[in-house]
């Protein structure tokens, strides 16, 4: 028996002891090893899929982020831009009332100088009519404050010395 020429029960034995093997491997061994690499490949390829989902939730996340961010610059520009008019609106109008509140009272200082200067005046010129008198009775000698023309006289003096 040589190479060419096999034994016949040791070929059949062998057959059978090579179908069941394969047999064995086939229905234990193999379901093994494919479970392994099934859960093998779901680690990296899975992990990468779910990578991938986590970095695109991430980015939608600081696009919401940051667009929520520009509304809140946004409007916070807006208010300090409103804050701002507000305050110019309110200095102009405190302005205005304080620069109406000095023309008033310029104009009241204006009324009460001119009523004051008619004042004066008519005090100062009951005085010199009355030192005037009494210089006049001194220098003549004789009493001049009881005459009525001396009033008169005293006035006509005045207005010709102010026209």
């Amino acid at each position: 028996m040589g190479p060419l020429e096999p034994n016949v029960p040791e070929l059949i034995l062998g057959l059978i002891v090579f179908f069941l093997l394969f047999a064995v491997l086939g229905k234990v061994l193999l379901p093994r090893i494919e479970k392994t690499l099934a859960e093998r490949h779901d680690k990296t390829d899975g992990g990468l899929a779910r990578a991938e989902a986590a970095r695109a939730e991430a980015e939608r996340l600081r696009k919401e982020f940051q667009s929520e961010l520009a509304a809140a610059r946004h409007e916070a520009a807006a208010i300090r831009q409103t804050a701002a008019e507000e305050g110019a609106a309110l200095v102009a109008a405190l302005r205005a009332e304080g620069l109406q509140q000095r023309e008033q009272l310029v104009a009241e200082a204006h009324v009460q100088l001119a009523a004051d200067k008619v004042l004066a005046e008519a005090e100062l010129r009951e005085d010199v009519i009355k030192v005037a008198t009494e210089l006049a009775s001194r220098v003549v000698g004789e009493p001049l404050a009881d005459l009525p023309a001396t009033r008169a006289i005293a006035e006509e003096y005045r207005n010709r010395a102010t026209v």
